[in-house]
C-alpha cells in the first residue's frame, strides 16, 4: 500500500474553512427565515451556493492536505459534479430548517438525505483522482464515515433550525454552534479519508489525462472560497442591519401612530380614535340591530384642583380618573379622553337601564377621594347619556346630544347623570349662542357696573357700595345676571369677566376717593372659578396699583358655599388676599354648609346675612331667632355684620335693634350707575 501523509497547515485550514462554512450556513438560514417571497428565494439560492461551496472547499482543502508518493490530479467533470452535489445538499438543508416546524421524523429523514449527499460529494471527489487501480475502502470506516455524515447533518439541521431567528446575542450561539458543526464535518471527511487505501503501484489517471493540477486547484479553492464567504457574510450582515433599521422604522411608525391616536397623558384613545371607533359602532349596530350608548363625562371641581395645587397634581388626578373608568369597563368597550377633564365611554347595551347602571357606578367611583402626593383631592362627575339609535344615527348627533345631557346633569346639581331628551336640543343651541354673545361682550366691553350703597344702621351715612354686574346687550338692553352668569361660570368666561369687574370697581373707587369719598369701600362678588384661579392675587394687586388706591378700599364678597367647597384651598387663597390688605366678606351667610371650625379660621372682616332671612323677618318669628343667632355668632368672631335685602322700615328697625352694623337694600338705595349714585347722594344731602 502507498504511504500517505498530511500537511498540518492545510489540515488546520480545512478546519477553519469548515467553521466558516458552518457559520455562513447558520447566517443564511437566518436570512431565509427572516424574509418572504422573492427575497426568501434569492437568499435560498445564494445561501445554497455559499454553503455548498464552503463544504466542498473544506473537502478539497482536506484533499489537498493529503499527499501520496505519486503525482496527483483531479478530473474536472467529477470535481464540478461534487460541487453541484454539495450545493444541492445545502439547498435542501436550508429549505428544511426554514419551515415553520421541524418534527423529529422530518429531522431524521433530512439528516439521512443530507448526510448521503455530503458522503456522495466526498466520495465523488475521491473518484475525481481516477486512481488506477481503484481506491480500496475499509468497509467499517467507510460505513462509519457515512454515519458520521448523517449524524453531523442531523446536528447541523437541528442547530440551524433553533438559531435561525435574529434575536438577542444570537451571533454568539451561532459561533459556538459553528465550532461543533465544523468539528463534525472535518471528522466525517478525515474518517472517509482514513477508510481509503491505495495499492502499491497505483497511479493517478486524472494527472496523466491532463486533469486539474493540485497547485492550481489549491489557489482556486482558497481564493474563491474566501471570497464567497466574505461576500456572503458581508451581505448577510448588511441585510440584517437593513432589517434592523426597517424594524426600528416600523416601531417608530407604530409609536407615532400610537401618539396620533392616543392621549399623551392617560394613554387612552383620543378624539381621532374615538371618532373612528364610534363610526365602527354605528356601522356594526346598523347591520346587526344592536344598541349602544355614548356616555359623556365631565369632572366637577377639577379646575379648582388644577389651579390650587398645580398642573402636576391635576395631571396625576386625570391619570387616576382614567384608571378608575377603565376598572369599570368591559374588554370590548372604548374609553377615550377628549381633552381637559372630559371623557367618553362607548358601551354596548340591551336597554337604557344598562347605561344607567354603568353611569351610576362611574359617578360613585369617581366621587371617592383621591390621594395624590400627600394631598386629598375631591372631584365628582356629571354624565350625559345618548342612545343609538334613539338619540342619533350619526357620530355628530350622538356626541352633541350626550354633551347636552351632561350639561343638564351639571345644572341639576352635578354628581349625577342624565339621559338625553329632545327638549335639550333647543337649550343647547341657546347655550351655545349665549356663549358666543358673552365672548363678544368681553371683546366689545358691553358690561357695566351698578352700585348699591351700604349704610350704617339704621339710615346712614353711606360707608361703601357693592358693585353689581350688568350686561347691556345691544338690541336687547340689560340682561338679568341670573341668565348669563351660570353660563359664564360653566364655560370659564367668568374669570375674565370677574377680572374686568375688579379693575373697573377699583377705577371707580379711585374716582370717588378723588371726589372726597376716601372713607368708602367697594365690594365685588367673586365666583368659585375666579377664587380658585391661579392669577387671582396678581389680578387684585395689579388693579390696586394701576388705579392707585389702598387695599382697604376694596372688599371681596365670597359666598359661604364658595368658601366651603374646598375649605383648605379657599383658606390658603383668602389668606393671601388678606395679606394684601383687601377686605373679605362672607356673603349669603346661613344658606350653605358652614363649618364653624373653618369659619373661625377664615380671615374675614364682614359677615352678610342672606336676604332669605330678611325677607320674612318680623318681630317674634323664626327668622328673628335665626338672625339674632347669626349676629351673635358674628360678633363673637369679631366680624362686622351687614344685612342685605332690607325693603321695609320694620326690617330696618328690627335689624338695627338686633345689632347689625350696616344695612343694604332697596329701602335704602337701588343699584344704579356710578353717575346716578352721585346725583342721588347729593340730592339726599341737600
Amino acid at each position: 500500500m502507498l504511504v500517505s501523509s498530511y500537511s498540518s497547515v492545510l489540515v488546520m485550514f480545512s478546519f477553519v474553512v469548515a467553521i466558516l462554512a458552518s457559520y455562513t450556513a447558520l447566517n443564511m438560514a437566518g436570512r431565509v427565515a427572516a424574509t418572504r417571497g422573492r427575497a426568501s428565494v434569492l437568499w435560498l439560492v445564494g445561501g445554497s451556493f455559499a454553503m455548498g461551496l464552503g463544504i466542498w472547499a473544506m473537502h478539497f482543502v482536506g484533499m489537498l492536505a493529503f499527499s501520496l508518493p505519486i503525482t496527483l490530479g483531479y478530473d474536472i467533470d467529477l470535481t464540478v459534479l461534487s460541487l453541484f452535489i454539495a450545493v444541492g445538499s445545502s439547498a435542501f438543508a436550508l429549505w428544511l430548517v426554514c419551515q415553520n416546524e421541524l418534527p423529529w421524523r422530518r429531522l431524521a429523514v433530512g439528516a439521512i438525505l443530507m448526510g448521503a449527499g455530503i458522503a456522495a460529494m466526498h466520495y465523488t471527489g475521491m473518484a475525481a483522482m481516477r486512481m488506477m487501480p481503484g481506491v480500496q475502502y475499509d468497509p467499517l470506516l467507510f460505513s462509519l464515515s457515512v454515519l458520521f455524515a448523517i449524524a453531523a447533518s442531523g446536528a447541523a439541521l437541528w442547530i440551524a433550525f433553533r438559531l435561525r431567528r435574529d434575536q438577542g446575542r444570537v451571533w454568539v450561539w451561532r459561533f459556538g454552534a459553528s465550532l461543533v458543526m465544523g468539528c463534525a464535518i472535518v471528522g466525517m471527511h478525515y474518517t472517509g479519508m482514513a477508510a481509503a487505501s491505495f495499492p502499491e503501484g497505483s497511479w493517478c489517471g486524472a494527472a496523466v489525462a491532463g486533469g486539474i493540477d493540485v497547485k492550481y486547484l489549491a489557489v482556486f479553492v482558497i481564493v474563491v472560497t474566501l471570497s464567497v464567504f466574505a461576500i456572503a457574510l458581508a451581505t448577510a450582515m448588511l441585510d440584517a442591519r437593513a432589517n434592523l433599521l426597517a424594524t426600528s422604522l416600523d416601531r417608530a411608525n407604530s409609536e407615532l401612530l400610537q401618539l396620533a391616536m392616543h392621549d399623551n397623558l392617560t394613554r387612552l384613545p383620543n378624539r381621532v380614535l374615538l371618532e373612528d371607533r364610534l363610526d365602527q359602532s354605528i356601522h356594526n349596530a346598523s347591520r346587526s340591530g344592536r344598541r349602544f350608548a355614548v356616555l359623556f363625562l365631565d369632572l366637577d371641581g377639577f379646575k379648582a384642583v388644577n389651579d390650587v395645587y398645580g398642573h402636576h397634581v391635576g395631571d396625576e388626578l386625570l391619570r387616576d380618573v382614567s384608571r378608575r373608568i377603565l376598572a369599570c369597563k368591559r374588554d370590548e368597550e372604548t374609553v377615550a379622553r377628549l381633552g381637559g377633564d372630559e371623557f367618553v365611554v362607548l358601551v354596548d347595551i340591551k336597554g337604557p337601564e344598562d347605561a344607567a347602571v354603568l353611569a351610576e357606578e362611574l359617578v360613585d367611583l369617581l366621587s371617592e377621594p383621591y390621594q395624590i402626593s400627600g394631598i386629598t383631592a375631591h372631584v365628582s362627575a356629571s354624565v350625559g347619556i345618548a342612545l343609538y339609535p334613539e338619540n342619533g344615527r350619526t357620530r355628530h348627533d350622538l356626541m352633541i346630544n350626550a354633551d347636552a345631557a351632561m350639561y343638564h346633569a351639571k345644572e341639576q346639581g352635578r354628581r349625577g347623570f342624565r339621559f338625553f331628551e329632545m327638549a335639550m336640543n333647543a337649550n343647547v343651541h341657546q347655550q351655545l349662542k349665549l356663549q358666543q354673545d358673552l365672548r363678544r361682550a368681553i371683546e366689545c366691553q358691553e358690561f357695566t357696573l351698578h352700585y348699591q350703597p351700604k349704610l350704617v344702621s339704621p339710615d346712614g351715612p353711606v360707608t361703601g357700595v357693592e358693585a353689581l354686574l350688568r350686561w347691556n346687550k345691544p338690541g336687547e338692553g340689560l340682561v338679568p345676571p341670573d341668565q348669563f352668569l351660570p353660563v359664564a361660570e360653566r364655560t370659564g368666561l367668568i374669570v375674565p369677566i370677574g377680572n374686568w369687574v375688579i379693575d373697573e370697581a377699583c377705577r371707580q373707587m379711585g374716582a370717588w376717593r378723588d371726589a372726597g369719598r376716601g372713607d368708602w369701600t367697594v365690594a365685588v362678588n367673586v365666583s368659585t372659578a375666579q377664587l380658585n384661579h391661579a392669577g387671582m392675587v396678581d389680578t387684585l394687586r395689579g388693579a390696586l396699583e394701576r388705579h392707585g388706591i389702598e387695599a382697604r378700599h376694596l372688599t371681596l364678597e365670597v359666598t359661604e358655599s364658595t368658601a366651603m367647597r374646598d375649605a383648605e384651598a379657599s383658606l390658603a387663597i383668602l389668606n393671601q388676599v388678606a395679606a394684601l390688605g383687601v377686605g373679605i366678606s362672607i356673603d349669603d351667610f346661613g344658606t350653605g354648609y358652614s363649618s364653624l371650625l373653618y369659619l373661625k379660621q377664615l380671615p374675614a372682616d364682614e359677615l352678610k346675612i342672606d336676604r332669605g332671612f330678611v325677607t320674612e323677618l318680623a318681630c317674634g318669628n323664626d327668622d328673628e331667632a335665626i338672625v339674632a343667632a347669626i349676629i351673635a355668632l358674628g360678633k363673637t368672631l369679631g366680624l362686622k355684620i351687614v344685612a342685605e335685602g332690607v325693603e321695609t322700615v320694620e326690617q330696618q328697625e328690627l335689624l338695627t335693634r338686633l345689632g347689625c352694623n350696616a344695612l343694604q337694600g332697596y329701602l335704602l338705595g337701588v343699584p344704579v350707575p356710578a353717575a346716578e349714585l352721585e346725583r342721588t347722594l347729593r340730592t339726599s344731602a341737600a
